[in-house]
């Protein structure tokens, strides 16, 4: 989704080009693809940040607050800007991943696939500073509930998926999880799933957060 045509049809030239992924729809502001999205129901949206009118985190919003999209679809924001003020209000706003525009090819290519696959794209530098602003409490009580929450989700897993979780908020790989634990690829996979049922996680960044408040990762 972006408002410069040439943008949107090098993009989809690009895409289409490659055998797993399919192009489905396309829009040139926010209200478009925000009905694009919950028309088509794609499992990615590639959201522009800066458009007319309806802007393009106020689109991530309300797409992943329909009850239905936010099952499946999910959003990875691109932007020629790399400011921190887009990444916290995107990633709050349910995106999970944002890339500059400048990325190259097979990075735009990995992120989509990554973001497909439920994980989140984050550089690993501004993990620890996203986290630090994605935690950050608005009030004493808001904290005392949020993470009081998060204890209490955190105390259904087992010591395993604990373990994992943990793995997860210090911004580990599914391929590093393997290696420190010696377990299967497989077997990582759906323990990470059923973490994310158990805590009520869309992905990566907000399972990170939820081991961050329960206490479990310290930064």
């Amino acid at each position: 989704m972006d408002d410069q045509s040439l943008q949107r049809m090098g993009t989809r030239m690009f895409l289409a080009h490659q055998e797993d992924i399919e192009v489905i729809g396309e829009a040139s502001n926010g209200a478009q693809a925000v009905q694009q999205a919950r028309t088509l129901r794609p499992d990615v949206v590639l959201m522009d940040i800066r458009m007319p009118g309806t802007d393009g985190l106020t689109a991530t919003s309300q797409i992943l607050s329909a009850e239905e999209a936010s099952l499946t679809t999910r959003v990875l924001l691109l932007t020629t800007f790399d400011l921190d003020e887009y990444v916290f209000t995107g990633l709050e706003a349910g995106a999970s991943g944002f890339l500059t525009k400048d990325a190259e090819p097979a990075a735009l290519l990995s992120a989509i696939r990554s973001v497909a696959a439920g994980d989140a794209v984050i550089a690993p530098s501004a993990t620890r500073r996203l986290l630090r602003h994605l935690t950050m409490p608005a009030s004493a009580r808001q904290v005392s509930a949020e993470w009081s929450q998060a204890r209490e989700v955190v105390g259904q897993l087992t010591e395993r998926e604990q373990e994992i979780l943990i793995a997860i908020g210090q911004g580990r790989t599914n391929a590093e999880i393997c290696q420190d634990l010696h377990l299967a690829e497989s077997t990582v996979k759906n323990y990470i799933g059923r973490i994310f049922t158990k805590i009520n996680a869309r992905d990566r960044v907000q399972a990170a957060i939820t081991a961050f408040r329960a206490g479990l990762v310290k930064f």
